[in-house]
This record gives C-alpha cells, sequence and structure tokens, in this order.
C-alpha cells in the first residue's frame, strides 16, 4: 500500500515537471482600415475645388488640402447618407482632429493657425458602416485670403469669411415670408457659391448654387426636408420641407 501511494505520488510529480509552459501572447492589434488618399488640386487662377465621391462601410478617403497659416478655408458636404460625415486634421497629425463633423455638421470655415498638408478625412458612422451600407456626397473645399479671394478680387466683409451679409425674407412654416433672416455667402465666381442662412431659431441653412441656381443644401441636421428651387425674375424661391428662402440672385452673383 506504501509502495503504491509513493508510486503515485512520483508520477504526479514527474507530469508537472513536464508539461509544458503556457504562453500568454498578447492580442493582436488590428490594423487601422485602409484609407484611400487624394490630393486636392485647384485649377490655375481659382480658389476653390470640388469633388464628388461614394464611400462603402468602413471606406474612408483622405482629401489633401495644402494651405498656408492665416488663410480661411470654407470645407461644405452635401450628401443624402445621414450617417456620413467629414472631420478635419490639421498638418502632422494623424488621429486628432481639429473639426468633427459628426459633432458640428458637415460645414466648416475658419481661419488656419498652421501652415502645411490639411487631411479632410471622410467616413461613415460605424453603426451604418457596419450594415455597409454606401454614400454618395459632393464635398466642396474654398481657400481664400483674409482681406479678397483669389477669383475675382471679390472682398469679404470685414470681421467675417463672407463676400457679403444681409437679410432676406424666409419663412419656417408653409406660407409666404413673415420674417427676416440673416445670411452670409461664399462666391467662387460664375455663379457659384454657398449661401449661409441663419433661421430664426438661430441654427444655419447652407444652401449651394451652381451656376446661379440653387442645386441643394447641407443635409447633415436632422431637419432635413424636400428640396426644390424656382426662379422668379432675379429670385431664387428655395423650399426645404416645410421653410423657405428668398435669395436674390445679387446675393451669388455680386453687385
Amino acid at each position: 500500500m506504501f509502495t503504491t501511494k509513493l508510486q503515485v505520488a512520483f508520477l504526479a510529480t514527474a507530469l508537472f515537471l513536464f508539461v509544458p509552459p503556457v504562453v500568454f501572447t498578447p492580442p493582436t492589434v488590428l490594423a487601422q482600415s485602409n484609407i484611400r488618399t487624394q490630393r486636392v488640386q485647384f485649377k490655375p487662377g481659382a480658389n476653390s475645388a470640388t469633388v464628388q465621391g461614394s464611400i462603402k462601410g468602413y471606406q474612408t478617403v483622405d482629401y489633401v488640402l495644402n494651405a498656408r497659416k492665416g488663410q480661411i478655408m470654407n470645407v461644405s458636404m452635401a450628401t443624402r447618407h445621414s450617417a456620413t460625415y467629414f472631420n478635419i486634421l490639421a498638418p502632422g497629425e494623424t488621429e486628432v482632429a481639429m473639426f468633427n463633423g459628426s459633432i458640428n455638421g458637415n460645414q466648416y470655415e475658419g481661419t488656419l493657425l498652421k501652415s502645411g498638408d490639411y487631411k479632410i478625412r471622410v467616413y461613415m458612422m460605424r453603426s451604418a458602416a457596419r450594415r455597409n451600407e454606401m454614400a454618395n456626397y459632393r464635398l466642396e473645399t474654398i481657400v481664400s485670403t483674409r482681406d479678397n479671394t483669389s477669383s475675382g478680387g471679390d472682398a469679404t466683409v470685414p470681421g467675417t469669411n463672407y463676400n457679403a451679409t444681409g437679410n432676406i425674407p424666409c419663412s419656417m412654416g408653409g406660407g409666404q415670408p413673415t420674417a427676416s433672416c440673416s445670411f452670409g455667402v461664399t462666391r467662387q465666381g460664375n455663379g457659384n457659391g454657398t449661401v449661409t442662412v441663419t433661421k430664426t431659431d438661430g441654427r444655419t441653412r447652407a444652401i449651394f448654387f451652381k451656376n446661379g441656381k440653387a442645386e441643394g443644401y447641407d443635409q447633415s441636421q436632422a431637419d432635413t426636408g424636400r428640396f426644390s428651387a424656382t426662379k422668379q425674375g432675379d429670385l431664387n424661391i428655395v423650399r426645404i420641407g416645410q421653410e423657405r428662402y428668398e435669395i436674390p440672385d445679387a446675393a451669388i452673383f455680386g453687385g
């Protein structure tokens, strides 16, 4: 009996000594999704560029734009996909954004604090990316000096980044204009530009013009609506859902 117990104890000790050690391997860090890079080039004499593109799922695009300290950069994106946004990363940054579209909306305007390559990163929110949804978009970028733009020398209003400011008739209901809304316009020449209207509740609505015609608006806000635009003489009648704006041609063309 004693011998048998001794043999069992010896065997257990031998097995313990020869069990191979367990090696703990640190978890693998998944590489960041591939980011496609595209440089934005302005045509000679122009201070703006517009690109159209699409992303699907976790796809991301970095639009690289070179600008100088002190210049004014305006970036806006039009898309029907409510979960697609853009961030802006300052020169030298790879992750930390100086502007976050999912928080601030798809419209940015500000004076640049550094010179170098800025990244405009277009992406889809994770909830939509997980469903492998697809989004088409139009991205517009404008870079101008503080005192004038490079397209036609259209000066900016002192203390603002706009080429003109004023008030237009507006209505937040379904009828004729019953209020006055302030606006600022960023012109690109030839009837192209963005009219940013401050609504009666303090929020803004960016309306995009091409060749003097209203084509769409920034749909990053939750209160999106059906868009339509008609002309009455030199007046652009823009309707967005129940909203109505009367924007004169002089706002976008100047004069």
